[in-house]
């Protein structure tokens, strides 16, 4: 079998499919969920203790932990990196 491109990449597929962008909103919240139960397991924090943390209620760490749930804002997302000692990074590319 030839090792060359058999056709357009995923990207170009989700965007004629148009759920480009809720893919990668998706994506974007599962990694930073995932990261935050990660810190939250490795530090033995209960979900009491990071809601304390993010000075917002349980129910709000709940939403922000639902990798469904991707109507969170950004300063949601920056106060959880910060939190977990990290930086958002966002950017515009081609």
């Amino acid at each position: 079998m030839n090792t060359q491109h058999l056709g357009s990449d995923l990207d170009d597929f989700l965007q004629d499919e148009g759920i480009l962008e809720d893919c990668q909103a998706v994506a974007i919240k599962r990694v930073l969920s995932y990261q935050l139960q990660e810190f939250m397991t490795q530090n033995r924090i209960t979900k009491t203790e990071m809601a304390t943390r993010l000075k917002t209620s349980r129910m709000g760490l709940n939403r922000l932990l639902n990798v469904d749930n991707t109507s969170i804002t950004l300063d949601s997302m920056i106060k959880a990196a910060n939190v977990v000692g990290k930086k958002i990074s966002i950017e515009l590319t081609m």
